[in-house]
């Protein structure tokens, strides 16, 4: 063989003949002697001696690993590998150590090179209609797909693929499973009559081609470097959010808090939290509403609106939005109108909010036990008969009960006294039931004991919380024309929240057009208007699930009484229906949210864009409470009146050159 080196490159040059072919296969032959003994080095022919005692599983494999070179993978979590074991090996092979290490117990090994994977195989047995499948998702080039979602289709069963694509889920027999990953055609799998999946995934040439609002313009997805989402408007309108949320929620690499209140939203994390300081907001990402900075609250921001949300998570956002955009971005592009006919929607939504499981208060039953043992509890002492820590055995300096044996026992749970001894403990009226004698020695009196006596109670939880009712109406008229384009909507929203004093209303509208003065100069403007509550006269529910289930709530005309316990207790409790009587408050918040823009078309590609956002926002508070409250002070109430305006604005200039030189160079 002869090489001859020129111009920076090796040309290499074979000469063909009987002399060359033999040497040729000669070495390929010693070669092929030398290549067969490396893989004839298998798990019988290592030999190892390892003695181990009361030592964990993953300390028996890192011996083993430190001797061999073989490395162990757990699949799943499917072997404690804290679990202590024993082994006395001697010049054994590994497959015997690891046979003598998982002997009488249902786990297997497979060895694929140097790696010995050690797992639970799968039983496909039915279970209350359930059945265990496992599998592996491959990305297109057949790499592992880490973190893939995998999903029962109707049912909330999910799992999530590991760092080797492995997945394993439990499912309904005859069921279909959905495999997602960014970036992949969705796919749904039959998993009849099948326990074992491998699964490779289609990239969805779709979704790369998208249109993705990036800073100050728009790129495809599959021209991006950066990690960017996108949440289109099918997906919004399937989601039926109450919130913008709502619309994020579940989104990868973003973390949306939850407000139970009536009024939703709740906080967001992009990337997680990158500062200690978290007051006003901090960590939030930015916010971006039609290319300006928006400093608003997304509750003024319509769902309905909203005609497609990009989320910029890396830190090259910070390139363009600079500082602000450390905590990433979100941007929010509101809809346009389509040339065509004047389209008119009118959507509704109604919902129902539902108290979430909570520790149920006391039944009536439970609440006479509770006094019972409150009671019971300063009596326990040693018995000087069996040494034991009994109740009513506390004693004085001469060593008598100072309080009787079940003096605040139930009297038809008498066991240790009779029913006369019992009921001699106190002085009690001519004719006065045990039932009596019994709570009145248990703190009742006057209208909790009249009312325990004549069965009424009342039931606090029901004064208290309640089953919300969720109510959304959006109009909307939009459509354009070659030169020009509108969207007009009007909505109004107004929740429940599960207190009966939680609730939210507010009134939005929105108005954008967009129009093409010439060919070379556009403008357009986007007004967004809500007015919407924001407090209430809140119910104090913890004070209130304390009152007695014994006490009043209204009197015998149906009125709600001021304190639901008689004058006899000191403390009488707390009625909310009676004190919202004499409070009222109007609270909230009115603002005008504008951008107005104009564009310029200059020879070359370049163009010149302006943009102006002025906001203006008014709140106001008006709070009064009535000196007609009984029992108060006139000169302690009064009345507080509030109002703040506020008002903030943004310019934006910007000039883009977007070139194709010699029709190939494109330049932006």
């Amino acid at each position: 063989m002869k090489k001859n080196q020129s111009n920076g490159m090796i040309h290499e040059k074979c000469h063909s003949g009987a002399g060359s072919a033999r040497s040729l296969f000669l070495i390929l032959f010693f070669s092929l002697f030398l290549v067969i003994p490396a893989f004839a080095s298998t798990l019988q022919d290592t030999k190892i001696t390892i003695q181990k005692k009361d030592v964990s599983l993953g300390q028996v494999f890192k011996e083993i690993e430190s001797k061999t070179g073989y490395s162990f993978l757990v699949r799943n979590n499917d072997v404690d590998i804290n679990e202590k074991v024993s082994i006395n090996a001697e010049n054994k092979s590994i497959e015997e150590v690891v046979s003598m290490l998982f002997a009488g117990k249902d786990i297997k090994y497979e060895v694929s090179g140097k790696r010995i994977s050690v797992y639970k195989p799968v039983v496909a047995e039915t279970k209350g209609g359930k059945r265990k499948i496992t599998g592996n998702v491959q990305d297109s080039d057949g790499e592992p797909a880490i973190g893939a979602s995998i999903t029962e289709v109707g049912s909330s069963a999910i799992a999530i693929t590991d760092i080797d694509g492995n997945f394993s889920i439990e499912v309904s027999n005859n069921a279909k499973i959905r495999v997602s990953y960014i970036g992949y055609v969705v796919q749904t799998v039959e998993t009849a009559n099948k326990s074992e999946f491998v699964i490779k995934l289609v990239e969805d040439s779709k979704m790369l081609d998208e249109v993705v609002v990036v800073g100050y313009g728009a790129m495809k997805k599959k021209d991006l470097t950066g990690s960017v989402t996108q949440i289109r408007p099918d997906a919004i309108a399937s989601e039926n959010p109450k919130t913008v949320q709502d619309i994020l929620r579940g989104t990868p690499g973003l973390n949306v808090g939850y407000d139970p209140s009536a009024k939703g939203g709740g906080s967001m994390e992009l990337r997680g939290q990158r500062s200690v300081y978290t007051d006003g907001g901090h960590n939030n990402p930015l916010l971006i509403l039609d290319g300006m900075p928006f400093y608003g609250e997304l509750s003024e921001i319509n769902p309905d609106d909203i005609g497609q949300i990009d989320i910029l998570k890396d830190a090259s956002a910070a390139a363009v939005y600079g500082a602000k955009a450390a905590s990433g971005v979100i941007i929010i592009t509101t809809k346009k109108g389509k040339q065509g006919k004047p389209v008119i929607n009118f959507t509704s939504n109604f919902g129902l909010t539902q108290l979430a499981e909570y520790r149920d208060r006391f039944t009536p039953d439970d609440y006479l036990q509770h006094r019972q043992d409150w009671y019971t509890k300063n009596t326990y002492g040693i018995n000087p008969t069996t040494g034991d820590y009994e109740a009513y055995q506390t004693r004085d300096s001469k060593g008598n009960l100072t309080i009787p044996t079940g003096y605040y026992t139930r009297p038809d749970q008498l066991s240790d006294v009779s029913l006369d001894v019992w009921r001699s403990y106190t002085a009690n009226q001519a004719g006065e039931s045990d039932l009596s004698i019994w709570v009145k020695r248990m703190g009742f009196m006057g209208n909790a004991l009249d009312n325990y006596l004549n069965g009424r109670i009342v039931d606090w939880a029901d004064k208290t919380f309640r089953t919300g009712f969720n109510q959304d109406y959006n109009a909307s008229i939009s459509g354009a024309s070659e030169s020009a384009n509108y969207y007009f909507s009007l909505g109004y929203l107004k929740n429940e929240g599960t207190l009966k004093s939680d609730t939210y209303q507010a009134v939005r509208a929105n108005m954008k057009v967009e129009s093409n003065v010439t060919k070379w100069l556009q403008v357009g403007a986007n007004v967004n208007f809500q007015d919407r509550s924001d407090g209430e006269i809140g119910i104090d529910y913890d004070y209130q699930m304390r009152n007695s289930p014994y006490a009043d709530y209204a009197d015998a005309d149906g009125n709600p009484v001021q304190y639901p316990l008689s004058g006899e207790y000191s403390q009488r409790g707390y009625n909310y229906d009676f004190q919202k009587q004499y409070l009222e408050l109007e609270k909230g918040y009115t603002t005008f949210n504008t951008i107005l823009n104009a564009k310029l078309t200059l020879p070359y590609g370049i163009s010149y864009s302006f943009n102006a956002s002025p906001r203006f926002q008014f709140f106001y508070d008006r709070y009064f409470m009535s000196a007609e409250l009984p029992g108060s002070d006139p000169k302690a109430r009064g009345a507080n009146r509030e109002q703040t305006k506020r008002f903030d604005w943004s310019l934006n200039n910007t000039i883009n050159w977007d070139y194709t030189f010699n029709k190939k160079h494109h330049t932006i």
